[in-house]
């Protein structure tokens, strides 16, 4: 049994509808899959309301943005099972607020710049989650011919550090957000620690059981990281997961759905521990 509990949708900065992955999941023989849109309960909703859709079993997820700020860094923390609670709700409603306020500054720069972008059009890609993110921007300028990438020269030229058009939302700290996912019944899983220089925030969080699980099997996890996290999984129980970060066209690189696997025994981990809890366990499975 194997699964992907790491992918995107256009519930958040995704390309693809949601509907499309089981089919992908299905055709890469996977048993499980986790739709884990950023901040937001739709891909949440969704598995609960299909906890088998083209023949794989969906686990519900969200990945949720929070900023350490003892290092000043951004953190992705994967939530699996959770219950959908007001705070959880309320924080996925705030978080999509400051999106929004942030890409309306974003685009206003942007209609300075280019006579053909337009902010309703960025916001009719994000028409299915109502939140613009910079995908969908560049989406725009994508389609009137100003590059031929999302994550491209131009991509960092604009938001890149100290980009013309960087807003960033403000973020709630990792204590906040991991003491919601407690609240949820959800499992905690500390995302692609590579990608954020988290592996010092990893241990920490490790060492203190603040976390449940770190994500291993990831396609921007260095190979050095890969072995310490491994290290952490062993020495503190930790659920080792494993997830492609799929995101459709609105990526840097190639990666399919399944570049990134969960093996059996802690896709039952995780199950086993949210029905301890008291999380949105798919039926069937508790």
């Amino acid at each position: 049994m194997w699964g992907d509990l790491h992918t995107h949708t256009n519930f958040s900065d995704g390309s693809s509808d949601i509907e499309r992955l089981p089919v992908l999941a299905a055709r890469t023989g996977l048993d499980w899959l986790a739709v884990s849109d950023h901040d937001s309960m739709q891909s949440v909703q969704y598995a609960l309301a299909h906890p088998v859709d083209a023949g794989v079993h969906l686990l519900p997820a969200a990945e949720l943005t929070a900023f350490d700020r003892a290092r000043g860094r951004r953190v992705h923390l994967l939530c699996y099972c959770p219950r959908p609670t007001g705070r959880l709700q309320d924080f996925c409603r705030l978080m999509a607020d400051r999106r929004n306020a942030a890409a309306r500054r974003s685009m206003a720069v942007l209609e300075q710049m280019y006579p053909q972008f337009r902010a309703q059009d960025a916001a009719a890609f994000a028409a299915r989650s109502g939140v613009v993110y910079k995908t969908h921007q560049m989406r725009v300028l994508f389609e009137a011919g100003f590059t031929d990438s999302i994550y491209g020269p131009l991509y960092r030229q604009l938001f890149g550090r100290d980009g013309p058009a960087r807003f960033d939302p403000a973020y709630e700290s990792v204590e906040t957000v991991l003491d919601i996912i407690r609240d949820t019944g959800g499992v905690a899983v500390l995302a692609h620690p590579s990608v954020y220089n988290s592996m010092e925030l990893a241990a920490q969080l490790a060492e203190t059981g603040a976390i449940d699980g770190v994500e291993i099997d990831h396609p921007r996890n260095s190979e050095q990281d890969k072995q310490v996290l491994r290290g952490l999984a062993a020495r503190y129980g930790l659920i080792a997961t494993g997830g492609s970060d799929f995101h459709g066209m609105h990526a840097s690189r190639p990666v399919p759905v399944g570049a990134g696997r969960t093996d059996g025994e802690n896709i039952r981990r995780i199950l086993a521990l949210a029905g301890r809890r008291g999380g949105a366990v798919p039926s069937g499975e508790g």
